[in-house]
C-alpha cells in the first residue's frame, strides 16, 4: 500500500511546480506590459496650447483620463491638485484628459472654478483615450517614466499613498 503514494505525491509537486511556473510566468508578462511605451500623441490643452509626448521625455508624466460627471473623479481631484503640487517642482507634469462624452464647457467651468494647476486637455474625438488603450473606465490615471514608458495604471481612485511612493521613485532615477 505505501507504492500508489509516491505517485500521488509526485503528481502532487508536479502540480504545485507546474502552477509555480505559471504564476512566475504571468508576473514576468505583466512586468513586461508594464514597461510599454506610451502612445506618442499629442494634446491640446484648454488654452489651446499643443503637448506632444516627446516634448514630455525626460519627466515624469501623469495622464489622469476623468469627466466632470465621474463622482469617483471629482472626489479625487483635490489630492490629485496636492499630488501635482507636491511633485511638480521635482519634475513631474500632469495632464488630465476629460473624456469625449463630457461637454467642453462643463470642463472649462470646472477647471476655473477649481482653479486646476496642470493642463486639462479636451478628447472630443476620443483619439487619446483610444490611443491608451481605449480607455472607457473613469478614472484611469498612466504613470509614464522619464523614458515614456507606462510603469503604473490606475483605473479607479489610486491609492495615493501608493503613488506618492512611485512618483518618488520615478523622479529620482
Amino acid at each position: 500500500m505505501l507504492a500508489p503514494t509516491a505517485p500521488r505525491k509526485f503528481l502532487l509537486f508536479s502540480l504545485l511546480a507546474g502552477s509555480f511556473l505559471i504564476v512566475l510566468a504571468v508576473l514576468f508578462y505583466q512586468s513586461l506590459a508594464g514597461k510599454q511605451a506610451a502612445p506618442d500623441v499629442t494634446y491640446v490643452n484648454l488654452k489651446g496650447e499643443k503637448i506632444s509626448s516627446q516634448s514630455l521625455r525626460g519627466k515624469v508624466v501623469m495622464v489622469n483620463f476623468w469627466a466632470t460627471s465621474c463622482s469617483t473623479c471629482v472626489a479625487e481631484m483635490p489630492q490629485m491638485i496636492e499630488t501635482y503640487n507636491k511633485f511638480h517642482p521635482k519634475g513631474l507634469e500632469f495632464v488630465a484628459v476629460a473624456m469625449s462624452y463630457d461637454p467642453p464647457n462643463y470642463v472649462l467651468n470646472y477647471a476655473e472654478t477649481r482653479q486646476l494647476p496642470f493642463h486639462v486637455a479636451l478628447d472630443v474625438q476620443g483619439q487619446l483615450a483610444q490611443s491608451f488603450g481605449d480607455v472607457k473606465l473613469t478614472p484611469t490615471t498612466y504613470v509614464i517614466d522619464k523614458q515614456g514608458k507606462i510603469i503604473k495604471r490606475y483605473v479607479g481612485q489610486p491609492s495615493f499613498k501608493e503613488l506618492h511612493a512611485l512618483l518618488e521613485q520615478a523622479l529620482a532615477v
